[in-house]
């Protein structure tokens, strides 16, 4: 019993990684079924056996987008000295946004918050959720380097973590639209430029 589940399982995660730059790229509207199935080489009945429906697929692709991102800049953090060099990540490990370490297909947060907006509420909510915790991680470590004497202690926390995302999801935006990377470099400096003006 136990071998048919890890099987099932394993279909599952496989439906969800094979997926996961076409939803990211495609968008939930764009994305067919038979996008789904020519991508898995699986039969409708296949998904669909392992999902309630594509807005199930879609949900579960977000949130394996959204771990990807979290992979590569979780260690990141964590191996940084100081509170100034943690919130430094964030401002410079999206320069590689295009990278291998990154979803094909953008953020999933932008992507997921523009498209789902006013069509989707179940991925809104997903997209929104990803922002508030995006933000409780950001203004954790502002707190804490304020508690640690590396920051001015007037910062409001919440306002430059907001900032911050900002800053980041409008440069992935704008990149993406104007098909220039360098426009994200130049937005992230401003950003890497808030956390220069928090050292105490």
């Amino acid at each position: 019993m136990d071998n048919v589940l890890s099987k099932a399982e394993r279909t599952r995660q496989f439906i969800i990684e094979t997926t996961a730059g076409i939803f990211n790229t495609k968008g939930y509207a764009g994305t067919s079924l038979s996008d789904l199935t020519e991508a898995t080489h699986l039969t409708k009945g296949s998904i669909y056996g392992n999902f309630e429906n594509k807005e199930d697929v879609a949900l579960a692709v977000f949130d394996y987008n959204l771990a990807k991102i979290r992979k590569a800049v979780g260690p990141r953090i964590q191996k940084a000295d100081n509170y100034h060099d943690k919130l430094m990540v964030y401002a410079q490990v999206y320069h590689s946004f295009s990278g291998a370490s990154f979803p094909a297909g953008g953020c999933p947060i932008l992507n997921t918050a523009v498209e789902a907006d006013d069509t989707n509420t179940l991925l809104k909510a997903k997209a929104a959720k990803a922002v508030t915790d995006w933000k409780k991680e950001i203004s954790t470590l502002i707190l804490a380097g304020i508690e640690a004497g590396e920051f001015k202690a007037d910062t409001d926390a919440d306002r430059l973590a907001y900032s911050i995302i900002a800053l980041i999801e409008g440069g992935i935006m704008i990149a993406k639209i104007t098909g220039h990377s360098a426009n994200l470099d130049k937005i992230l400096m401003t950003a890497e430029s808030l956390i220069l003006q928090l050292k105490a």
